[in-house]
């Protein structure tokens, strides 16, 4: 299975409460504090859901490249038994 590596880029001052709650629920704590998950659907959906604010393995997730790399991390997790 493959991994993302999740930075926080950007405060999530003036956002909703549950993006806060996403940040803090994908174990960042600290604008450019990066931690790496797994690739699973759950992580997936979680860093779509705040692609404004994270990077994905170094690439804005709110952009083209960003959402090839998700893209490509769902058909690998796929592909594994």
């Amino acid at each position: 299975m493959s991994t993302l590596k999740v930075t926080w880029r950007k405060s999530a001052i003036g956002y909703s409460k549950d993006q806060k709650a996403t940040i803090q629920a994908l174990g960042l704590r600290r604008l450019h504090h990066t931690v790496e998950h797994q690739a699973t659907a759950s992580i997936r959906g979680m860093v779509f859901k705040v692609r404004h604010l994270v990077n994905v393995d170094g690439i804005h997730a709110d952009t083209a490249a960003g959402a090839q790399v998700l893209a490509t991390a769902a058909t690998a997790t796929q592909d594994t038994p």
